[in-house]
């Protein structure tokens, strides 16, 4: 199985996908716990 060319290309892209899945969680799950901006309008006087 792991003497295919094909095997090591597949497992290389299905690693890489695992590490962009954990990047993305990451950066998900640090963007939802900053807290929410302030949405009321700013006097400009």
């Amino acid at each position: 199985m792991f003497q295919d060319e094909g095997a090591w290309i597949a497992i290389g892209i299905s690693l890489l996908f695992v590490v962009v899945g954990l990047v993305m969680h990451r950066v998900i799950v640090k963007v939802l716990k900053q807290p929410a901006p302030d949405l009321e309008p700013k006097d400009k006087t």
